[in-house]
Parts: C-alpha cells; structure tokens; sequence
C-alpha cells in the first residue's frame, strides 16, 4: 500500500521523497524489527524508537519514516539519504501510527465485533468471560488480547514477548488482522489506561466499550488519580459506539452524559438496565437474580463474591448489545470455565485450599479476602507483594489489608523490576504490624509459596496475590519464567 494511502485525511508534511512509496513490509515503532520496505514511526520517547532510532531503522531497510511535529531536528548524527527514503513529517506519531497501521492491515476492526474492557480490576475476568459466553452460547470463533499474550481459543498467535497488557499499534492492528484472517468473528481486549493515554487502540472501530471501575493505581504512570480516570474515560470519547458501564462506581455515573443514548448501566447496588439481586455464595460460586427490561432470571456463576457477580452483569449485558440471546447467555453463564490465575483455585494432597489471584492493589486484594473471609472454614494465609517501580504510595495500605484479612502474611517479592525487593517490603512493612497480624518476610517467591503450604493445616486457604496468571517474574529489565500457579502444582506433587 502506499503511503500516501496510509496517511489519507491525515495532516502531513513530505520533507523528502516520494509519498507514493509503496509500504510492503508493515509499520513498526521499534527500529530492532524493521525489515526491509517496512514504515518506520518515530514516536518520541518510545525505547527502541524515537528520532534517535532512524540510523538503525535505516541500516535495517526502512523505505518511509513518519516524524513527530514536536521534534524540531533530527540528531545530528543521523543523515537520511536524499531520494528513496520518503521522509514525513506528521503532527502526531502516535496517533499516526494507530491510523496507518490499522489501514495498512485493511481496518481489520471494521469487520469484526470489538469489545474494549477498561477499568482498574476485572478487565481480565471480563475478557475471558466474554470470550467464553460467546463460544458456550454461540459456538463463536472469539479473539482475546490482554494480559495473558493473543490468542484465538487456546492458539496462542505468536509476537515477541512484552509486559504489555494492550499492545502498541502496529502490534495490535497486525494481532487484529491475524484474526480477522483466521475467521474470528468477534475479539475482546483489555484497554489500559495507558494503551488509551498512548493512542494504541486508536482506529480499531469498538463495538462495545466496557468501564468496571476505578480505584487507586498506576499513579507512578499518571501522577495523580484525576489523569488516571481521564485516561480511563478516553475510550468513551469517540473510540466507541456502545458503551456498558458501572452504575455503582462514581466515575461510571459520568459516561451517560458523554454518550447520550448509547450507554447501559449494570449495578449491584442500584436498578439499572442489568441488576442483580438476592445475592447467595459458597465457595462453589454464587447465585443470584438478573433483572432486565422488567424481566427476572435466575442465575449463576461458578465463582464466589460480589466483584463476580459484578463481572458476570457486565458480560452479559456485553453479549446482549452485541445481539446473543439474553436466556442463552444466562445458561452459559453457569458453565463458565476457571479464569486463569483469577481466583483459581487448587487443593493440595493434605486438603489445604489454594487460591491464586491477579489482586494486586488496594481495592483488588481487600475484595478477594472479603470473599474468601465469607466462607473460609479455618485461618486465611496469604502470600503477597507489591511491583517495583509502581506507586508505592499503596504498599503500606495493601499491607494493612492483608494484615486486618488474614490470620498469617507470608510477606514477598512481586515483579520488582529495578526495585530492590527488599527495599519493596520495608514500605509494606508498616501496614502489616499496624494490624498484629503475624507474618514473615521471605523475598524468595517460590521459597514464600512453600512456606506458606508448609505452615497451612487441612482446610486453611493460601491465598497467593498479586501476579495470577502471569508466566514471569520481571527482575530488572529481565522476563524470568516463573508461574504461580505451576509452582504450587509443583511443591505440592507427592514425593516419590
């Protein structure tokens, strides 16, 4: 496709070279994965990007480079080549980025049924809920994107590996195209506030965007909570036609004004278009009954607690604007298959219950022991961290929320990243002895897990927090294998 074509209806200035040029190899913000006829974006501040990084997307093979409008000057150690190179000056490289590869793939969006899931918990569980309701009720060839990789079913589609919930553009645009191309008729992804803030999702045509809530964290991102909730609120500003959202959280309330008409509420604690009432949980799941358009039925999800139920009213309500069958997907919703790493659960040989969970902020983890305190036949012990180079201001508090949950904390390192994970435990410290409750500090992951198992009794509950079903552990810039999940499979097979 030509450039010129990819830029249609965009602001450009041509500072070299032929617009005409044809684009055979992709769009790319990463120089390291230009190949030869490729489009190089130069988004400034992007690692691996950026003005500095046109040498080597040149060296690779390049054919157009696109810009930024704030960088005045390229480095000076950088000369592009008079003639075959087309170089383009754009206002915005990251909104360019998300415009030209979208069309470069065909605006694969345009042909599919997209949902975009936002919020600071549940975007996971929603996904995968989506996604299962689909194919249960449907029989759908449905697309996930988000936190555990892309892929369609259990077919992983392959891309280099990153800690990125939703993906840079060209990635994501190319993830799209992929399973537009494969017969996916529907995909769901996880829209963060900073894939939202940074243009990611830009130009994918959403269906149906999903607001769960907002509670403290990413603020080392956004630096207070009034941009992280306008980074959340961003997809309700034009890149969605639908919207459903959480009447029962204040910034919920605000997207009906921003998308007159076009908006359904779900809520537990108020009537809305989709609410829930009669409330009944075990440790099996809970019960419940679904109130729509002045209809009632009963319901019921395989998992425990209110944020379940939460989660379940928001998919259906999803499913529904999208055309399924309200009833089916009721009845699928009982047949709901384990969320990976999302209050997953395991029972070791001794009869001790293991839970493993995504919870890692303050609202998150003080949900998931709430609901484990509800049913819990003996002491709670929970296994838990914070993520280096995070907001560190909620460590303290998710330590008093364990301590004040939990009868024994088995104190950890999360993803610590440049942090120096003890360093990480000395600032949840404080939390933890404000409440009396006993822990140990043991910054050995694997080492705390099987402590953990080895101090529990029949019919205790471990609760390991904060990671789910992540198959890392980030140590400095490195991606280290390590699976949460695995590794209590693993400590708790017999001996041979």
């Amino acid at each position: 496709m030509k450039l010129s074509e990819l830029l249609a209806g965009h602001d450009y200035e041509v500072l070299q070279g032929d617009p005409e040029t044809e684009i055979t190899a992709g769009t790319s913000i990463d120089a390291h994965r230009v190949s030869p006829g490729s489009l190089f974006i130069a988004v400034p501040g992007h690692r691996g990007g950026g003005p500095e990084s046109v040498g080597p997307a040149l060296a690779r093979g390049a054919v157009a480079m696109l810009v930024d409008g704030g960088t005045s000057d390229l480095p000076r150690s950088v000369r592009v080549p008079a003639g075959g190179v087309c170089l383009v000056r754009v206002p915005d490289t990251r909104m360019a980025a998300a415009i030209t590869s979208s069309r470069y793939y065909g605006e694969p969006g345009r042909q599919m049924d997209m949902v975009a899931v936002t919020g600071t918990n549940g975007k996971t569980s929603v996904s995968y809920m989506v996604e299962s309701m689909l194919r249960i009720a449907e029989g759908a060839r449905v697309g996930v994107i988000g936190t555990a990789g892309s892929r369609i079913g259990d077919e992983l589609i392959p891309m280099p590996r990153s800690a990125l919930t939703t993906p840079e553009s060209p990635d994501f645009q190319y993830l799209l195209g992929c399973m537009r191309d494969r017969g996916v008729g529907s995909v769901v992804l996880e829209a963060t506030s900073m894939g939202l803030l940074t243009n990611r999702v830009d130009h994918s045509f959403i269906d149906v965007g999903v607001f769960t809530n907002l509670t403290q964290d990413h603020l080392d991102d956004h630096g207070t909570m009034e941009n992280y909730r306008d980074a959340k609120l961003r997809l309700f500003q034009g890149l969605c036609r639908r919207a459903v959202v959480n009447a029962d959280d204040p910034v919920g309330t605000r997207i009906p004004a921003m998308m007159p008409g076009a908006v359904s509420t779900y809520a537990l604690d108020a009537e809305a278009d989709y609410w829930a009432t009669d409330l009944t949980m075990d440790a099996l799941g809970t019960h419940f009954t679904l109130h729509h358009a002045d209809q009632k039925y009963p319901a019921m999800i395989p998992l425990p607690g209110r944020f379940s139920v939460a989660n379940a009213l928001a998919t259906l309500a999803t499913c529904h604007l999208l055309g399924h069958d309200l009833e089916g997907l009721v009845a699928a919703l009982e047949q709901m298959p384990p969320i990976p790493g999302r209050f997953e659960r395991f029972e070791t040989p001794s009869g001790t219950s293991v839970i493993v969970d995504y919870a890692h902020s303050p609202d998150s983890l003080d949900k998931v022991l709430t609901t484990i305190r509800g049913f819990a036949p003996a002491q709670v012990i929970t296994v838990f961290g914070c993520g280096g180079d995070r907001d560190n201001t909620k460590r303290a508090r998710m330590g008093e929320i364990a301590g004040r949950l939990s009868d024994l904390c088995v104190l950890t390192s999360d993803n610590p990243r440049g942090e120096d994970p003890e360093m990480i435990m000395d600032e949840i410290t404080p939390g933890l002895t404000a409440t009396g409750t006993p822990f140990e500090r043991v910054a050995d992951r694997r080492r705390a897990i099987s402590r953990a198992l080895a101090v529990a009794d029949r019919h205790d509950i471990v609760l390991i927090a904060g990671k789910g079903s992540e198959p890392y552990q980030i140590v400095g810039e490195r991606l280290l294998p390590f699976s949460d999940m695995a590794t209590v499979r693993e400590l708790a097979a017999p001996t041979r």
